[in-house]
């Protein structure tokens, strides 16, 4: 009887709970796990975003410190199409080749580009768009010191000497006062590179202009060549020089070479001659000096064109001799080199 009773109690006091739909069990299960997935997310997004944000205030705002003497020459360019990651406070130095075409340019170019830490780009306002004004010129420039600047020449992030090749006829000289005022503000440090063999460079220029209507190798015309076979087709050809007009055109080309060392005297700058730096390797040394690089060895494949004296390469050389004899230019028809 006892045992009914307690058995009636069990059955009054039992609470049968509704059966749930595993369905519903795992919509719940499925929500709980995105809540914490994107909750996880934003904390890695987060995370991610102030990092990026510190190393573009580290990219934009480099604290770098050099103890060289004349820092002024010194810079840490921050480039806009990349990082110098940690190279970012390598020096660079900021030079510009000022010369003539036919001064040898061209050759001593590739020797400087052979130093592992130099890169320069070229003969880049050949472009007139890019010396059309002031403006362009400026725009053309800050691209190149700002490391911008992509040629073959190009180095890597950790360049410690950038600059390019400008002639004399390309802008230079059209806009002294504000060029020159642009290598004040930057730093930029000019190589003037020039022939005292004025009357070699003439030959140079006439055979060049030549070749760029007859194409003599192959039906292809080469400013510059690294076979001696090459060299010895191109200097096949010996140039009329128009003896009337020879001695005018030596002191217009003086007076050229005067001004640009006149406009731009109070740029830093070095004064450098093809003839010596053919004849004394030295003159290589005190060039990377000047840029502030380690010395080593420069090489070039280039071949020189004209060799020999002056007389193998005149067509009239009779009439040249006659017009230079006995003037300041006399010096010019002996062999140099």
């Amino acid at each position: 009887m006892s045992e009914d009773i307690c058995s009636d109690s069990k059955d009054s006091f039992a609470v049968k709970l509704p059966k749930t739909s595993p369905l519903i069990l795992r919509l719940i299960v499925l929500v709980i796990a995105t809540v914490c997935g994107v909750y996880i997310c934003s904390i890695c997004l987060k995370q991610i975003s102030s990092q990026t944000m510190s190393m573009i205030e580290v990219f934009e705002r480099p604290n770098c410190v050099t103890n060289l003497v004349d820092s002024s020459y010194v810079h840490f360019p921050q480039p806009k199409t990349f990082n110098r990651a940690e190279c970012g406070c390598n020096p660079v130095r900021f030079f510009v080749i000022i010369s003539m075409q036919r001064s040898g340019s061209g050759w001593f170019e590739t020797l400087l580009n052979s130093h592992v830490n130099v890169s320069s780009n070229g003969e880049i306002f050949s472009n007139k768009d890019r010396r059309a004004n002031i403006s362009s010129i400026i725009q053309t420039l800050d691209k190149v010191y700002d490391l911008d600047w992509f040629t073959s020449a190009s180095k890597n992030e950790c360049s410690a000497a950038v600059g390019f090749k400008w002639m004399l006829n390309q802008g230079l000289m059209d806009y002294p006062n504000e060029i020159a005022e642009y290598f004040r503000k930057r730093g930029v440090s000019a190589i003037f590179l020039f022939r005292r063999n004025l009357l070699r460079r003439m030959v140079s220029v006439l055979a060049n202009s030549f070749d760029s209507h007859a194409k003599l190798l192959n039906g292809t015309h080469k400013s510059h060549v690294h076979t001696l076979e090459e060299a010895e087709t191109l200097s096949s050809y010996k140039p009329l020089v128009n003896s009337t007009s020879l001695l005018p055109t030596l002191k217009e080309t003086e007076l050229t070479i005067a001004n640009a060392l006149a406009y731009y005297n109070t740029t830093r700058h070095i004064i450098l001659f093809y003839e010596d730096l053919v004849k004394n390797e030295t003159k290589l040394l005190d060039a990377q000096d000047f840029l502030g690089v380690p010395r080593t060895r420069l090489s070039s494949r280039q071949i020189k064109i004209h060799k020999g004296p002056l007389c193998d390469h005149i067509k009239n050389w009779d009439e040249v001799n006659k017009t230079l004899r006995g003037t300041a230019y006399e010096s010019f028809l002996e062999a140099d080199y």
